[in-house]
């Protein structure tokens, strides 16, 4: 687990809640973009001697991404990076599907005009993304600049917004990353949400619903044919052997 330190000046300058923060985020944005991998055991030591920060702000940094699923505690060994089994990933996306398919439908009946605009701008960001233009991945910022999060905030449902935004949120963003460099996933999915938003300005929101349930599902079908295809790379061929 290779973090890199925190600048002499931000260690001297900053607070011990501050510093808890940043420290929180650092981890955080390594655990989401894959810098540490699934299933790695955090030690505490290393990473107090990586950021030059005492036991007590790191173990509050870590509690708080274990608040965001994104650590677990295993007993006697510690906390651990999450790794979803097959089984465990479907059933998150099967709770996407049917929660932002909600707040999909909420959003088509309750965002003002100014706030479709601004998803319209968002989307334009996207399709800017060098890396999205390449074709090798969708554009991955967070909060305001991601198109989910501002649905899921244009519901205006707390509780939807408490639980896609807050309590799941990082783990779906981890496993987006994970799986948005697949092959014509980025294009696809690009359309899919102009199809989305057309239905959102239209204030339709059986179809909002429908369009956002169906790109999820998409989605998890991506997922199932990624865990399908190494599956089959583990599994030796028996041609021959009979």
């Amino acid at each position: 687990m290779m973090l890199d330190a925190l600048p002499t000046a931000a260690l001297q300058d900053a607070d011990s809640g501050t510093l808890a923060e940043h420290v929180f985020r650092r981890i955080q944005a390594a655990i989401v973009k894959g810098e540490i991998a699934p299933g790695s055991k955090i030690s505490e030591p290393e990473l107090a001697r990586t950021y030059g920060i005492s036991r007590g702000p790191l173990r509050e940094a870590i509690h708080r991404l274990e608040g965001q699923k994104l650590l677990v505690r295993v007993p006697h060994v510690g906390a651990r990076v999450v790794s979803l089994s097959h089984a465990e990933l479907i059933e998150l996306y099967e709770i996407r599907e049917s929660l932002e398919g909600m707040a999909c439908r909420l959003a088509a009946e309750r965002m003002s005009a100014q706030e479709i605009d601004e998803l319209r701008r968002v989307l334009s960001t996207h399709e800017r993304d060098e890396a999205f233009q390449a074709g090798v991945g969708y554009y991955q910022q967070e909060g305001d600049f991601d198109f989910h999060y501002r649905i899921i905030q244009g519901s205006g449902n707390r509780t939807l917004a408490k639980l896609l935004c807050d309590e799941l949120y990082q783990l779906v963003r981890m496993y987006r990353i994970q799986f948005s460099a697949t092959p014509n996933r980025p294009h696809q999915a690009f359309a899919e949400h102009h199809r989305i938003l057309d239905a959102i300005a239209d204030g339709d929101g059986e179809l909002a619903e429908l369009l956002m349930r169906r790109h999820i599902a998409a989605s998890k079908r991506n997922i199932e044919r990624h865990y399908q295809a190494a599956q089959e790379q583990k599994t030796p061929s028996k041609r021959g052997n009979a």
